[in-house]
């Protein structure tokens, strides 16, 4: 019988991968994480706290909604920007996305 369905015998030893090899396959993924994303992100936030602490009375900024306008007045969490003549908009600070050189709103 042995002729037709030949027998299976086990391997003796598997070959496993050390445990050393599972370490630096973890520790490169970790690294390419923290490289790729977590440090960019890390450093982006930390140019827009400094950018939003920076602001004050008279700057020109652009919000992410894309608006133009200069801070008329700053609070802890918010700010009041000039749009246009006599028109004043309310916005949280982190609305801010860039700071603007002067006379950028003039020149437009």
């Amino acid at each position: 019988m042995s002729l037709l369905f030949p027998t299976a015998y086990a391997q003796e030893a598997a070959a496993q991968p050390s445990m050393t090899y599972n370490l630096i396959l973890f520790g490169g993924m970790f690294l390419l994480f923290y490289l790729i994303l977590w440090r960019p992100q890390s450093k982006r936030a930390k140019e827009h706290r400094e950018l939003i602490g920076n602001i004050g009375k008279g700057d020109e900024v652009m919000t992410s909604g894309g608006l133009l306008g200069k801070v008329t007045r700053v609070s802890e969490e918010y700010i009041a920007i000039e749009v246009a003549e006599g028109v004043e908009m309310k916005l949280q600070k982190s609305s801010v996305a860039a700071a603007l050189p002067k006379g950028t709103i003039k020149e437009i």
